[in-house]
């Protein structure tokens, strides 16, 4: 299916004039990745954005060198001036600046209903799924970016090659993550859905019920045109199940023999995957990925998949693969560090789901046989480590050190036996490896220098501040050297 893609922006804003009666677009919550990405593909359009956060960021600063008011704080006079207000679910009903946009009949619209608007009048590419979702974001921006069609991007993470995670572009290409987790992606109707794989996570938004996630993804693509198309992979068994009830044309891809679009031949080399794409009525493609692990070649083909249906080159296509430099936190490689003993190399990624976990530790097993393998994990929310408590411990004892952290609660309540300690102490029982529980991030100096060897693979895991620990690694904030010299 060849899409024209040359209608400029122009041409969009005309088809929303009523849009622009709205002055100033207020986002609660403005520093996360998701909120920020909209607010500046907004800014770009020449509205007025203002926004509000609990702390200043990166994200926030460059906001505001870009022309957004942010104000550090929430307080109901951050709302005086808005036409309507954006809200994520991780804000709180009873946020002041949600309460006075109320009582001030201001609309309060949801981030996707936002992202929804932005699509309505573009060729809309959304990425969906449990898993996967940011890096094959990025990996189609990355295409159609090299095939010179300067698509507009929404990712949930930073696209490396472009230095954010979201650009106004001069097409009529939007690509956008589509976030499952509130099921608000039912809110986005694109011409493209791509499902990466579908797995029981966000369980209080579905009642518990996975049938009804199943059922909310299937909704999910049944929002395309009939003349849409589901890019989906086969491989995952829960999507395999749904295909037959998709009435929408379906393309497939993975590894399995079935699929449309086919990885064989796979191999890793260090931080490079390589492997064969087989395409009905195609050329095969001899890929090399420029990031690691049999999961990040099926994001890939998912993106392949996209571009040989809108006739993109195979140049650009090979292009993009080789020359790619990933997303941020997803098996970011940030360099080697001294840990007094020698140096270790850093990785640092957001998986914090145990089958994304265990990807990631597959990744680096294969790229690099030789290292031991460090991992200083933080657990994200008590309700995923209750609901997923087994399947932590199983992947977690596969690492050669453990260096356990607190759960990061992003909001939540604690929930006895759903924390680092007790996780520490199941895994410890099993037998194969003894973690070590650090409950306070200011102790992780002196625990890295007694546990670290030269040549050591470390991985921070998880998508709370343990990035932050990453980065003062990287920069050699956290003295390890100096601790190992004291001890």
């Amino acid at each position: 299916m060849t899409i024209q893609h040359t209608q400029d922006l122009a041409q969009i804003r005309a088809m929303v004039p009523e849009m622009r009666r709205v002055k100033c677009i207020h986002f609660i919550g403005i520093g996360g990745a998701g909120m920020s990405g909209i607010a500046e593909v907004l800014l770009n359009e020449g509205y007025q954005i203002s926004g509000s956060d609990i702390a200043e960021n990166p994200v926030t600063q460059r906001l505001t060198e870009k022309g957004a008011k942010v104000y550090i704080g929430h307080t109901e006079q951050n709302v005086a001036q808005a036409s309507v207000v954006v809200v994520s679910t991780a804000i709180n009903e009873e946020n002041p600046e949600i309460v006075a946009a109320r009582a001030a009949r201001i609309p309060v619209v949801r981030r996707a209903e936002m992202l929804a608007e932005l699509m309505r009048f573009r060729h809309g590419i959304a990425v969906a799924g449990t898993h996967g979702k940011t890096t094959t974001t990025a990996l189609v921006t990355q295409i159609y970016s090299e095939a010179g069609l300067d698509p507009t991007f929404v990712n949930g993470g930073l696209v490396k090659s472009a230095g954010t995670n979201a650009r106004l572009g001069s097409s009529r290409i939007l690509i956008a993550e589509a976030d499952e987790s509130d099921a608000s992606f039912l809110h986005l109707q694109p011409m493209v859905s791509i499902v990466t794989n579908i797995e029981a996570d966000h369980m209080d938004t579905y009642g518990g019920d996975f049938e009804t996630l199943k059922q909310t993804f299937i909704d999910f693509l049944h929002n395309l045109p009939f003349y849409g198309q589901a890019i989906v992979c086969i491989d995952d068994p829960v999507v395999r199940e749904l295909v037959p009830q998709i009435s929408r044309q379906v393309i497939t891809y993975g590894f399995s023999e079935d699929a449309d679009v086919r990885i064989d031949n796979y191999r890793q080399e260090g931080q490079q995957g390589k492997f064969t794409v087989i395409r009905q009525g195609k050329s095969d493609l001899e890929i090399t990925l420029n990031i690691p692990g049999r999961h990040n070649a099926l994001n890939a083909s998912a993106a392949i998949a996209v571009a040989t249906e809108d006739d993109i080159s195979d140049e650009a296509i090979l292009s993009a693969m080789a020359g790619t430099q990933g997303t941020g936190r997803r098996f970011d490689h940030l360099g080697e560090f001294e840990t007094g003993n020698g140096q270790a190399m850093l990785v640092d990624d957001y998986g914090h789901h145990p089958t994304e976990v265990d990807v990631t530790i597959q990744a680096a097993r294969n790229g690099w046989e030789d290292k031991r393998l460090v991992m200083i994990f933080q657990p994200h929310r008590y309700s995923r480590t209750r609901d997923l408590y087994d399947d932590f411990a199983n992947v977690l004892e596969q690492v050669d050190v453990l260096i356990m952290l607190d759960v990061y609660s992003a909001g939540e309540k604690p929930i006895a036996g759903a924390d680092g300690r007790s996780l520490c102490r199941t895994i410890r029982s099993r037998g194969k490896i003894d973690p070590i529980f650090v409950p306070e991030t200011d102790a992780l100096p002196s625990v890295l220098a007694n546990v670290l060897q030269d040549g050591d693979l470390v991985l921070t895991q998880g998508a709370g501040d343990v990035g932050k620990v990453a980065k003062q690694l990287a920069a050699f904030e956290l003295n390890i050297d100096k601790m190992s010299q004291d001890s």
